[in-house]
């Protein structure tokens, strides 16, 4: 039996990795996805005269906001032209169009959603939100006593990871495919972020928080914001969990963690700064 959707969001998608092993990242971000595309066209019986083949596997590619970039315009949109600014975005542009030329080449159902920063307390502690949380919780139990982040000003639309997934859904069940850009269009600096997270522990950031230029990126993307209109009237999405409440969320999940005993990588695993 042949699947009747694939969902790909494997990637090399910490940035930082990106600029530490850029050949990798292109290997399995970007042609990765090319033998993805080619496995479901060969399954489904598609060849190049675009004949109907045995059946048709509807696929979702994650492509994401670092694609944008340098942006020209604000909020982004599905037409915002690409200016990747990493060896990850680089990578995710490549396989973004590639979906998309399958897509006008074969005929097949092979989407992609431009999802802005999700997150969640399953998120990898390398990525800054759950960075963030966690060493909040390890501040606020005295494991610790200093969080060390680099740029504290460039700025990111933060959604829950949960509502992100119900989008990815929502794309593969439409009559036509289609690309959509997927955010809640509103961007927090990453100050905003961490004062949120320590005012949930009832702690002030600034006692705590050391800037570190290590972490700052070769090429920084400063601004992103989303605009998600046509998901919003073409697929009827919209984010049901706010910024306030995804940090206190994440924070509190991981204080629940770290009281138990528990071991982040252990529990969670292991777009970012």
């Amino acid at each position: 039996m042949q699947p009747d959707e694939v969902y790909n969001l494997a990637a090399i998608s910490y940035v930082p990795m990106s600029w530490q092993q850029a050949e990798l990242t292109g290997e399995v971000t970007g042609l990765g996805v090319l033998r993805v595309l080619e496995a479901i066209r060969v399954c489904s019986g598609i060849s190049a005269s675009r004949s109907p083949g045995r059946g048709q596997i509807r696929f979702y590619q994650a492509s994401t906001s670092e694609m944008f970039g340098q942006v020209t315009e604000s909020p982004q949109n599905e037409l915002t032209a690409f200016h990747p600014r990493s060896p990850y975005g680089v990578a995710k542009a490549y396989a973004h169009l590639l979906t998309q030329n399958y897509r006008e080449s074969y005929g097949m159902f092979a989407v992609s959603g431009i999802l802005f920063n999700h997150e969640s307390p399953r998120r990898g502690t390398e990525f800054l939100p759950r960075k963030v949380s966690l060493g909040v919780a390890k501040i606020k139990l005295g494991y610790d006593r200093q969080l060390r982040l680099g740029n504290l000003h460039a700025r990111r639309d933060w959604g829950f990871a949960g509502d992100y997934v119900r989008a990815m859904q929502l794309m593969l069940s439409q009559d036509e495919p289609a690309d959509y850009v997927i955010g809640t269009g509103e961007t927090h600096s990453v100050q905003e972020l961490v004062e949120c997270a320590f005012g949930a522990a009832g702690l002030d950031w600034r006692e705590h928080v050391v800037t570190d230029a290590s972490f700052i990126r070769p090429a920084e993307v400063d601004h992103l914001c989303a605009d998600s209109a046509r998901a919003r009237d073409e697929l009827g999405w919209e984010p049901k969990i706010g910024f306030e409440e995804l940090v206190s969320m994440m924070v509190d999940a991981d204080l629940d963690l770290l009281a138990s005993g528990g071991n982040a990588g252990d529990s969670f695993g292991p777009d970012a700064w």
